[in-house]
């Protein structure tokens, strides 16, 4: 006997549903009680929610393709304007009669006009009698779109007088997705995430015929073992499982360990899966590179990848942040107003050169520098105007607390009540400084009669 009951629906099909989406039993149910009969109104509107990789977007294709449901799917970042998402909507529906394969485009510019051809469409596609579901994957996109999008298709059963459900899948919580105009408030599903438990079900359900499901069963267990903590997205692991089964396979096929030897098999793949774990979400390299390195025994590094690139392109205003970073760490501050003003007037080079002509900048290392410094030079580097905006504060947040300091950057901070501030790790040829700086150095405040030894050797970059 099956999971789910319908009247609606033969007792077969249900069983093949229910093979078709493991570990959604509940979800799929509420679906069912929800869709109710073809002929029957459904609710005019559904919001499904839940993280990505949370199988929203693969089950609903799932049951409404094994029910034989009349159904339009349409991505919401594919049409990212109004008039692509309305288009694609009527050629879709045009695509729901047996005699026209492919629609022609249905020109449709408002919304008014989009209600005006659903209505003539359904009446010519014989559709009046069952329930149309409109798919809206990534919905939280028509936020983006104009103010009566939304709405619209909240009502669109009220307003086209038809038997019409929409279903929006989106990340976001209903919460955050409210318009701020009334609207009708729609049915929300939440889809939670897949359990270490669930994707052991799942993934051992796709084993190979060669091999027996306690085998396979066993070698997802050591996968995930291995890559849940970082990698939860079940896309990814499958294709991780079929990338590394041949491997994992080598001793079994080769006769040196049986199915059961769990631990030879283990200590075969174990140095493999950690490679793996370098280009998570990545797929920088084919399938059959991956399988040229397994057998060569060689690193991923050795393929032309993305992570064998030393060059990086950074965004534009990072880029010159990071240029900002090495002027302010190599130049005292004295020397900005030379450097970076036009009208700097008359400044003695002779005891400039005579100090430091014994010295080098470089061989003293990076020197610590306050962020509206960082800023000022910013603004002076920079050919075009740039005004003080968010994005600009944002990028320097980002770059300070840790997205590129792994690369360049190293924050200190010296008190509770001081402003941090920041070294560039970076010398002039590209290389990173090497840490051969004393163990305590002392660093000048604002308050100039305050100093605070800092242990250099026990700062590390974010």
């Amino acid at each position: 006997m099956p999971n789910f009951e319908h009247p609606e629906y033969p007792e077969a099909t249900l069983l093949h549903l229910e093979s078709m989406v493991p570990c959604r039993e509940s979800q799929v149910s509420s679906l069912l009680s929800v869709f109710g009969k073809r002929q029957h109104f459904s609710f005019p509107s559904i919001f499904i929610y839940g993280h990505t990789s949370s199988g929203k977007t693969y089950v609903i294709q799932t049951v409404l393709e094994t029910l034989e449901l009349p159904h339009l799917f349409v991505n919401c970042i594919e049409c990212f304007t109004s008039r692509l998402l309305l288009e694609g909507i009527l050629t879709q529906l045009q695509n729901l009669s047996s005699e026209k394969k492919h629609g022609s485009r249905v020109p449709c510019d408002t919304f008014n006009d989009f209600v005006r051809l659903f209505k003539q469409e359904t009446i010519t596609q014989d559709l009046q009698n069952q329930t149309v579901y409109i798919v809206l994957d990534k919905a939280e996109q028509l936020r983006e779109m104009e103010a009566n999008v939304l709405p619209g298709f909240l009502r669109l059963q009220e307003f086209t007088d038809r038997n019409v459900t929409v279903i929006f899948l989106s990340e976001i919580v209903w919460e955050l997705f409210r318009p701020n105009t009334g609207c009708l408030e729609p049915f929300t599903l939440y889809f939670p995430d897949y359990s270490i438990g669930h994707l052991q079900k799942i993934l051992s359900h796709y084993h190979p015929p060669e091999y027996s499901a306690d085998f396979y069963a066993a070698y997802i267990n050591i996968l995930l073992g291995v890559f849940y903590t970082v990698c939860r997205d079940l896309k990814e692991l499958r294709h991780l499982a079929a990338l590394n089964f041949t491997k994992y396979c080598e001793p079994v096929v080769r006769g040196e360990a049986s199915e059961r030897d769990t631990r030879r098999l283990w200590k075969n793949i174990e140095s493999h899966l950690k490679k793996a774990m370098q280009t998570v979400y990545l797929r920088e390299i084919s399938s059959s590179q991956w399988e040229k390195i397994q057998q060569d025994d060689g690193e991923p590094g050795h393929l032309k990848g993305l992570s064998a690139h030393a060059h990086v392109e950074l965004p534009y205003y990072s880029k010159f942040l990071l240029i900002a970073a090495y002027l302010a760490s190599y130049n005292p501050a004295r020397t900005d107003k030379r450097f970076f003003l036009k009208h700097h007037g008359k400044i003695k080079k002779t005891n400039f050169l005579k100090k430091h002509e014994k010295t080098s900048n470089h061989l003293l290392g990076p020197k610590p520098f306050p962020l509206d410094r960082l800023l000022a030079i910013l603004y002076s580097i920079v050919d075009n105007k740039v005004a003080p905006t968010a994005n600009i504060f944002s990028q320097s947040v980002k770059m300070v607390s840790g997205l590129f300091s792994t690369l360049a950057l190293r924050l200190q901070k010296v008190g509770a009540r001081k402003r941090p501030v920041i070294l560039c790790l970076y010398r002039k040829d590209g290389q990173p400084v090497p840490d051969k700086e004393p163990k305590s150095s002392w660093i000048q405040h604002e308050d100039p009669g305050q100093k605070v030894a800092e242990d250099w050797s026990s700062t590390k970059a974010f």
